[in-house]
């Protein structure tokens, strides 16, 4: 039962790497002068008319174009490349397969195995040797 949890896990962290390494995000930020006034990841960003911030009296507010966006692209892999077993070198090669086949190897069926006690029967006790000697483990 706890291996299949960990088993789970482990395989549901590696899809969510893959999911992030290829995951591409633009990053769209608009300044009015120095200020910050949007930043927005999957939407276009607001605008300096739209902000409460500029809704003033019309006569306070200078019309001078200082307005910037500024765009920031995260790329992510545009390919997942899979590796084949030619594609390794000697050394690699064989320590894949040394380790494949001990790893398969733990899991051999131990049914036909010879078991030299399997007949055994332990000695009949007369009496409780420990109580006799007064040895306990503790």
């Amino acid at each position: 039962m706890k291996f299949t949890y960990t088993h789970k896990t482990i395989s549901i962290a590696l899809s969510l790497l893959v999911l992030f390494s290829t995951l591409s995000l633009t990053i769209e930020k608009h300044f009015c002068g120095d200020v910050l006034i949007d930043v927005a990841i999957f939407s276009e960003s607001e605008k300096c008319g739209d902000a409460e911030f500029f809704k003033q009296k019309q006569a306070d507010i200078v019309k001078i174009n200082c307005c910037k966006n500024e765009i920031d692209v995260i790329e992510g892999l545009s390919e997942v490349t899979l590796k084949s077993f030619e594609d390794l070198e000697t050394i690699q090669q064989n320590v894949l397969f040394a380790y494949t086949y001990s790893y398969i190897s733990l899991f051999a069926d131990l049914s036909n195995s010879l078991f030299p006690h399997k007949d055994y029967s332990p000695p009949v006790l007369i009496e409780d040797i420990q109580v006799l000697d007064e040895t306990y483990l503790i």
